[in-house]
């Protein structure tokens, strides 16, 4: 019986060791996990400051860059302005210059021109009214081989119609090369109206070959000439094909 209790004596004082023990090791355990706790924390809310501090700052810079862009922006609209306005002002700039020139150069001829009629010794009045009457002179002249035209014209036509009258087989000489077209053709009563006349060089009895595509169709003889028509007659015997409008005639 003593020894039983000597024995639930050691086992209890055993069981009490045993729980200082464990309680000490969860006692050591619970400091450690809330020292660890409070060091988590601690570092967890300088990270969270430290986020928040970058966080605010990232904002800072943000408004800045995009205060930066702003005014660069700004800036480069202002640069281009005023870099269209300098292009501006060198244009107008050149323009006036060479208006200048124009004017400078304008003024040495005129002087020039002015030294020129001085160096003449006549007065500015007299040599206007020199040139006034060379121009007439030069008008009549002009007026006077004008009609002389006319008139050798005329003569050379009355030369031409005498000499057929004359001669009913005197072939009238027309311009070389004279090349013209049907514009009417009558097959009834043999005639046809040209495209070509006075201006032409056509003369009344001059004959003409009527040709397509490079075969003789008829010989015609001009009988009527306007400026710029004539109307001639089939020639007898020379009808090898009716003519028809587009017929080329030639000399």
């Amino acid at each position: 019986m003593k020894l039983i209790r000597i024995a639930l004596i050691i086992a209890i004082v055993a069981g009490l060791a045993v729980g200082v023990l464990d309680f000490v090791v969860v006692k050591d355990k619970i400091t450690t996990t809330i020292a660890a706790r409070d060091d988590y924390h601690s570092k967890w809310d300088t990270e969270t400051a430290a986020h928040r501090k970058f966080e605010k700052l990232a904002k800072d810079t943000q408004s800045a860059l995009d205060r930066t862009n702003t005014l660069l922006v700004a800036t480069m609209g202002e640069r281009d302005a005023a870099v269209q306005k300098a292009e501006e002002q060198t244009r107008v700039a050149t323009d006036l210059k060479e208006n200048l020139d124009k004017t400078k150069k304008e003024r040495d001829d005129a002087k020039d021109k002015l030294a020129a009629w001085d160096a003449l010794g006549f007065p500015v009045q007299e040599i206007k009214a020199k040139l006034a009457t060379i121009k007439d002179v030069t008008e009549e002249n002009e007026a006077i081989k004008a009609e002389n035209k006319i008139l050798v014209d005329v003569k050379h036509k009355l030369q031409e119609k005498i000499a057929s009258l004359i001669d009913p087989e005197h072939d009238v000489p027309l311009p070389a090369g004279l090349k013209g077209k049907v514009l009417v053709a009558d097959p009834r009563y043999d005639f046809v109206v040209l495209d070509i006349g006075d201006k032409q060089g056509v003369l009344e009895d001059g004959k003409l070959l009527v040709n397509r595509n490079g075969k003789l169709i008829a010989k015609v003889k001009v009988k009527s000439v306007q400026a710029n028509r004539c109307i001639a007659n089939v020639m007898p015997g020379w009808k090898l094909g009716d003519i028809m409008e587009g017929d080329q005639v030639l000399y």
